[in-house]
């Protein structure tokens, strides 16, 4: 006997109130899982691989534009910060592994670019699961980027407010935050688990946002890989990556000198600058040639002539 239609079947009114199984599927949809995000990477990079190759040549993309539901991302962020982070590292780490094996078989396997970029973005228009890529060969090599449209909420007014950032002045600066990540290409294939775990092994992770106009609300980070760090200011000329800029005025050049002490697992500061405070106790100035040290304990508030702060995180 075929099963009556009620005025509320009719009318579509019970599905507000008596979820059908369909709707009742549709609330239990899951989440992307890390592996699913590294499995996809991995796919995308091979693909790639068998897309662009020809001859003897090993071709690959150099960038990676992965795109996620809006939910999704916000639960890596939210609930897995830091993953993308370690899933793009191993994602690289694998790429290494599948081209030793090309270059084995007697292939030629020659970078296009000296970086991997990894951007990892959400969309309003994707449902739950969805994923979306775009790859590219020279990133940033081959088209003048257009100004960059920063939209941020200063913490003295909580307002709003959006500028436009030119690419020009952010040349000389690596800027990281979650969702992007640049990493070294490893010429050397044969040595590249080497050379990768140097370039992987991030002793910490240091922030901070700067009133000065042009950057105004743009929040900068620095990775520290190396057992000694220099903080300078906007006069500094030197590019070596073991020097931290910062473009302002109120950073001296140099300021601070940070290194990590491997046998004591701690970090310790000395200042060059004229005022240096560290979690609101003032560090007295001494000179580079001869600097004292101080402790510095993760999660410290490091303050330079009192305007420009700097964070001290765990990598």
């Amino acid at each position: 006997m075929a099963e009556k239609s009620t005025f509320w079947k009719k009318t579509g009114l019970q599905d507000w109130f008596l979820p059908t199984e369909k709707s009742k599927a549709k609330k239990i949809v899951k989440g992307l899982t890390p592996d699913e995000v590294y499995k996809y990477i991995l796919d995308k990079f091979k693909e790639s691989i068998g897309q662009l190759s020809f001859a003897n040549r090993v071709v690959f993309y150099h960038e990676y534009i992965i795109c996620f539901n809006e939910e999704d991302y916000k639960e890596f962020l939210d609930h897995k910060q830091g993953l993308f982070g370690i899933i793009v590292h191993e994602s690289v780490n694998q790429f290494y592994e599948v081209l030793k094996e090309y270059r084995k078989a007697g292939k030629t396997v020659e970078p296009s670019s000296s970086k991997w970029v990894f951007r990892l973005a959400s969309h309003p228009d994707y449902e739950r699961g969805d994923k979306g890529f775009i790859g590219k060969l020279l990133p940033g090599s081959t088209k003048k980027e257009e100004n960059l449209r920063v939209t941020f909420i200063p913490r003295q007014t909580g307002i709003a407010e959006t500028l436009d950032v030119n690419q020009d002045i952010l040349n000389g600066f690596t800027y990281y935050s979650e969702g992007y990540y640049e990493l070294p290409y490893a010429m050397d294939l044969e040595n590249a688990k080497l050379v990768k775990g140097k370039s992987d092994k991030v002793l910490a992770r240091f922030e901070t946002i700067m009133p000065d106009q042009n950057f105004r609300g743009k929040k900068l980070e620095y990775l520290m890989t190396t057992q000694e760090i220099l903080i300078s200011g906007k006069d500094e000329e030197r590019k070596e990556p073991y020097i931290f800029s910062i473009p302002s005025d109120w950073v001296n050049t140099p300021h601070l000198s940070i290194r990590y002490a491997e046998a004591e697992g701690k970090f310790y500061l000395a200042s060059f600058g004229e005022k240096t405070m560290v979690n609101e106790v003032e560090v007295y100035r001494s000179s580079v040639d001869a600097p004292d040290w101080v402790a510095l304990p993760f999660n410290s508030k490091i303050l330079l002539n009192g305007i420009i702060g700097i964070n001290i995180f765990k990598p």
